[in-house]
């Protein structure tokens, strides 16, 4: 994942690096110069300060320089990942998106992705910071061999120490991204389960404490410990560094020929090197979380493979309904209250255009499941669609998906009104809001609704406005008048149901409303997974005389 980032950057990255490099050669080189400066005779200061204030003024402009264009590829980097996981998700198979959880894939779009882009702004204090601390050890080589090699023993021997307890920090770190995804989940359920928690002062407590309390206690404590550990090490390492220090003032440099100014020299260095090595110890474990970020991206989006959805070229011509032939199509899934695989069907069933079907059955009877199969959302472990006398396989099973209108139990409402563009989308959205009594309390305006400050209820009603302005051959609706009073009830079983009907459209509806059933043309029910069918109970002299359509 870093590789194909830095790939695509490349020459921008390559420009930020030199300046990088630059601005700590730069820095080396103001050092040299300050050594020379204070052994220096009066007659030299002039030169020495023009070419002090040069080397001070290019470490400025390539640290700004740097700074600003890493900046600008760590902003590339997150909206890059952020383009890849979406990506990723939207072509993702449902069922396995589904396995994958969405807490897992937010923390991916936010929590990794910032710690993949934080490491292009810890580049710069890496390069530059490296840039000295090498310049330093050149600049000690010069002024004495033997104190340069025992400088780099010293240096080894920090490194050492970084390296193992680097592996160490490195494992904490995995466990607290790998708990950070945990943590997501637990952030949704603070504000969805926000009723129930409310009405339970017991279960607000084990939820605060036990469960959020503890996820982010885990979080806190692996990063804590994680990111402890680097520090020490490096403060292990400065500490050698002042160790060397001492050695080289009160034992190494004997009495020797110019031995202020050596001394004078490795004083100067060692000072001046500090800082440099202590940021570039500081900013590596920043590197580090990005590679452990970016894999557990690469983890995330290895288990939602994309399914074959290819874009048509330009408006695709709009699918017909003929006939929707289910035959032997089996599903099997693990079923909670059994805690025991479930198999629904195998399944034979046929729909056509201008038949509205009930189905019913008991909780955890396989309805929602009946309904993702049939729409495409699930492909079938085994059996066979067909539509219109063509075989749905992996390969066509997205255009397939394009004949459906559905809203499940736990539908969503997008903020605009994402269907194809049409010059009357407002008017004939605000026509069915009147319709449905909302024309008080939102309204189409621009593509969107003015608000979703509403009731399940009305949402409900919000989405079947959505759905109608589809106008898809196909229509789902999993238990839509649960949560609509005896009006609305009235309205969608007497009114919408038989309009649908008359505009050609087939209708599945999931419902418990059996009072209702006998405005159906059929009736399926389901029981333990396999499917009984039985014949409505109206006959169609008794359904309602339609007075107009519904778009």
């Amino acid at each position: 994942m870093l590789s194909h980032l830095i790939q695509q950057s490349r020459w921008l990255l390559l420009a930020a690096a030199a300046a990088s490099v630059i601005s700590g050669v730069c820095g080396v080189l103001l050092l040299a110069q300050i050594t020379t400066a204070l052994t220096a005779d009066a007659s030299r200061y002039g030169s020495l300060a023009w070419t002090f204030a040069g080397l001070a003024l290019a470490a400025m402009l390539t640290r700004t320089l740097s700074a600003v264009l890493f900046e600008r590829l760590g902003q590339h980097a997150l909206a890059e990942l952020r383009h890849y996981i979406s990506a990723r998700v939207l072509a993702a198979d449902f069922r396995r998106l589904e396995l994958a959880g969405g807490p897992r894939v937010q923390s991916a779009l936010s929590e990794h992705s910032n710690n993949v882009a934080q490491f292009f702004v810890s580049v710069p204090a890496i390069l530059t910071n490296a840039v000295v601390v090498a310049g330093c050890l050149v600049y000690m080589a010069l002024l004495s061999w033997k104190i340069f090699l025992a400088a780099v023993v010293a240096i080894g021997l920090g490194s050492l120490g970084y390296h193992l307890a680097h592996l160490l920090a490195i494992r904490h770190l995995k466990t607290a991204s790998q708990e950070q995804d945990k943590l997501f989940g637990h952030f949704r359920a603070l504000t969805e389960g926000a009723k129930e928690l409310r009405l339970n002062r017991a279960k607000r407590r084990t939820f605060g404490s036990e469960v959020l309390g503890s996820s982010i206690e885990a979080v806190r404590s692996s990063r804590a410990l994680g990111m402890s550990i680097f520090v020490a090490s490096a403060s292990w390492g400065s500490f050698l560094i002042y160790a060397f220090i001492g050695l080289v003032l009160f034992v190494l440099v004997g009495d020797v020929p110019d031995r202020t100014t050596i001394m004078t020299g490795f004083a100067l260095v060692f000072l001046y090197m500090v800082t440099p090595l202590e940021v570039l110890l500081l900013n590596i474990p920043r590197a580090n979380l990005a590679k452990v970020a970016a894999d557990r991206i690469e983890e995330i989006t290895r288990e939602i493979p994309g399914a074959a959805m290819a874009e048509a070229v330009g408006v695709p011509p709009p699918l017909r309904l003929n006939s929707l032939l289910l035959k032997g199509v089996k599903h099997r899934y693990y079923h909670e209250q059994s805690d025991d695989f479930f198999e629904l069907g195998p399944l034979d069933l046929e729909f056509r255009p201008g038949t509205v079907t009930f189905l019913v059955g008991g909780n955890g009877s396989g309805k929602t499941t009946l309904a993702k199969l049939l729409v495409g959302l699930y492909a079938p472990e085994a059996g066979e669609v067909w539509l219109n006398g063509e075989r749905i396989e992996d390969f066509n099973r997205d255009r397939y998906r394009q004949l459906f209108s559905a809203i499940f139990s736990d539908f969503h409402l997008f903020e605009r009104l994402l269907e194809a563009s049409r010059p009357d989308l407002d008017e004939a959205g605000n026509r069915l809001l009147a319709r449905l009594h909302l024309q008080h309390k939102v309204k189409v305006s621009g593509g969107a609704f003015s608000t979703q400050a509403l009731s399940q209820g009305q949402r409900k009603r919000l989405a079947l406005v959505v759905a109608c302005l589809e106008d898809r051959p196909f229509l789902i609706f999993d238990e839509w008048a649960a949560d609509q009073d005896p009006v609305f009830k009235d309205v969608f079983y007497r009114e919408l149901l038989p309009e649908l009907r008359a505009q050609g459209k087939a209708v599945l509806v999931i419902s418990h409303d059996d009072r209702y059933f006998g405005l159906g043309d059929r009736l399926l029910r389901l029981e333990n997974g396999r499917l009984v069918e039985g014949a409505a109970a109206s006959p169609q002299a008794e359904r309602p005389v339609l007075q107009s359509t519904v778009a």
